[in-house]
C-alpha cells in the first residue's frame, strides 16, 4: 500500500488544486464557467476526485477503501443533480456514512501497519 499512499496523494493535491483555482476564478475574474457556477463546477471536481481515489484503490485490490470512495462520490453526484429533496438528503447521507467507513478503514490499516512494524522490531531483536 505504500506506493498507493504516493499516487493516493498526488490524486487529492491535483483535485484541491483545481478546485481552488476554479474558486479564485470565480472571485477575480467570473462567477461562472461557460455559464456553470464556480460552486458548481468545485463540488464535481470533488465529486470527480472521490471518483478517482475509487478507482484507484480497486486497480491495486483495496476493495473495501474502493467501495468508500465510490460512495462518497455517488453521493456527491445525488447532491449536484438536485432532482429531488431525497436525492439529495440520500447524497448526504452517503457522504456522511462514506466519510466514516473511510475513516474507521484507515484508522484500521494505520494500526495494522504499526503493529506489523512492532512484530518486525521484536524479531530483530
Amino acid at each position: 500500500m505504500s506506493d498507493t499512499f504516493e499516487a493516493q496523494g498526488t490524486v487529492i493535491a491535483v483535485g484541491l488544486l483545481a478546485a481552488v483555482a476554479v474558486m479564485l476564478f470565480g472571485v477575480v475574474v467570473s462567477p461562472t464557467i461557460a455559464g456553470v457556477d464556480t460552486m458548481v463546477a468545485m463540488m464535481w471536481i470533488f465529486a470527480a476526485t472521490f471518483g478517482a481515489m475509487s478507482v484507484l484503490h480497486a486497480v491495486v485490490g483495496q476493495y473495501n477503501f474502493a467501495w468508500g470512495h465510490g460512495g462518497a462520490a455517488f453521493g456527491w453526484v445525488l447532491i449536484l443533480l438536485e432532482s429531488s429533496s431525497f436525492s439529495v438528503t440520500l447524497g448526504l447521507g452517503l457522504l456522511v456514512l462514506s466519510g466514516g467507513y473511510i475513516f474507521l478503514l484507515s484508522r484500521r490499516s494505520e494500526r495494522q501497519v504499526v503493529d506489523a512494524d512492532s512484530e518486525a522490531d521484536q524479531l530483530d531483536s
